[in-house]
């Protein structure tokens, strides 16, 4: 039986492919793709309230569309939000 290559020797999958959605906020488009709390196993900031996103919690991870001038890719740009942070960003 032939074994895959490892994950890190395959090309990265692009961020805006079928695993996440398009959604329109008041500065832009942004690609917003949810994390179950079985794959959360990072501790992040959310920028929306400024509390830990603990480990083992469902929460989103949010990019532009289209990076910023400063940034050469949205990989940049993402965040990790409270879900409910996110849902009430205007």
């Amino acid at each position: 039986m032939a074994r895959r290559p490892s994950k890190h020797l395959r090309p990265s999958r692009p961020l805006s492919s079928g695993h996440a959605k398009s959604v329109i906020k008041s500065d832009g488009r942004w690609i917003v793709r949810s994390v179950a709390g079985a794959a959360a196993t990072k501790a992040y900031r959310c920028p929306g309230c400024n509390v830990e996103i603990r480990p083992g919690t469902p929460h989103v991870v949010a990019w532009p569309d289209t990076p910023g001038l400063l940034s050469q890719s949205a990989v940049e740009e993402r965040r990790h939000w409270h879900t409910s942070c996110w849902q009430r960003r205007p």
